[in-house]
């Protein structure tokens, strides 16, 4: 006698499927397979007048109990879609007629007959297939409490299974510390630096804001580490108004730069952007950056860095309110205020009304 097989008819591959976690749950057991979506897809199917996608179905189904047959029987199938329902109806149809027992299972998960993708055609036979799936079903499987409410509404028993995500990532959120890297990503970068950091330090999450060039770093397999690593969150560029509110987010800003003269000399415009919202800037030691001591903490070396990053923890929840204001002080006016010295000893009138650009 052939073993008996419970049929999950998938309707995309597993690696993509939405409910990929329950189903890999269920095939666990040695006598639950898998079959995936049919070499024509059953998206397809549904486009097909009736009576075509009637045939598809049986033939589909043959097939496919043809393929089963060094594995077993199929003793219950299952199927997560109505746009599945002709192919069941078939491999039920296909057993029942061979004396064989069968029971299907619809598992529910959203109301497919309202798909927003779907034209209105294609949701009345949707729906119809949805009502003809749960009305054959020996359990029909609802994945929330609105949807087994609808079933019951009908007059059928829905089993609540809510979802579950078991493969989605849950990095411990206690210790969680949150860096921002603002503007380009490309040669000037340390990646080495960037990637010691993210690989020693596995609680960082580091939100990088700004356009990255890989042109500029071609071949470089620290980069192309960084640019793999799960930690390392690539935002690309954003509007000044979005990256602000992205350094909210963050407990520290970063300056991964490397240490050269081009880098040493100049003084990164990130650090006063961080330090408007409170945030001190971690930087290299580089000497440009001393002008703005009182707001950059000097790392040398990755531990350096996972150590200052580490005691920058909590600061997205109470950032520096005095860091903050010194920076809102950094107004063009009293930073140029040199030029304005200059400009009033060569006697340009400089008193007047100045709150308009002049333009000529």
């Amino acid at each position: 006698m052939a073993d008996e097989l419970a049929l999950l008819l998938l309707p995309r591959p597993l690696e993509s499927f939405i409910l990929r976690d329950q189903a890999q749950d269920l095939l666990r057991a040695p006598g639950v397979v898998a079959a995936d979506p049919p070499a024509v897809p059953y998206g397809m199917v549904l486009r097909l007048p009736e009576v075509a996608a009637h045939l598809v179905a049986w033939r589909t189904a043959r097939r496919l109990l043809k393929a089963l047959r060094r594995h077993g029987a199929p003793r219950v199938l299952v199927i997560f879609h109505p746009v599945q329902w002709p192919l069941a109806r078939a491999v039920v149809e296909l057993r029942r007629s061979a004396g064989e027992s069968i029971e299907l299972w619809y598992w529910c998960w959203d109301r497919f007959d309202h798909a927003y993708d779907a034209s209105a055609r294609r949701r009345a036979r949707l729906a119809a297939y949805h009502e003809a799936a749960s009305d054959a079903a020996a359990l029909v499987i609802a994945a929330s409490v609105r949807l087994q409410e609808l079933e019951r509404a009908e007059g059928r028993q829905a089993a609540l299974v809510p979802l579950s995500a078991d493969l989605f990532p849950a990095p411990e959120p206690g210790g969680t510390v949150v860096a921002v890297s603002l503007g380009h990503l490309g040669r000037r970068t340390d990646w080495a630096l960037l990637r010691a950091v993210s690989e020693g330090m596995p609680e960082l999450v580091v939100l990088l804001v700004g356009a990255w060039h890989e042109d500029e770093v071609r071949g470089n397999e620290d980069f192309a580490a960084c640019r793999a690593a799960p930690n390392l969150v690539w935002l690309g560029e954003r509007s000044d108004e979005e990256a602000a509110r992205l350094i909210l987010c963050a407990d520290v800003g970063i300056v991964p730069f490397l240490v050269e003269p081009f880098n040493d000399a100049g003084l990164p415009y990130r650090i006063l952007k961080y330090a408007r919202l409170g945030r001190r800037a971690i930087c290299p030691p580089l000497r440009g950056v001393q002008t703005w001591a009182d707001a950059v903490t000097i790392a040398s070396g990755a531990d350096a860095f996972i150590a200052a990053l580490r005691a920058s923890a909590g600061t997205r929840v109470r950032p520096d309110e005095e860091l903050r204001a010194w920076a809102l002080a950094q107004t063009a006016e009293r930073q140029n205020a040199p030029l304005w010295e200059r400009l009033r000893e060569l006697g340009i009138v400089v008193d007047a009304e100045l709150s308009t650009p002049s333009r000529r």
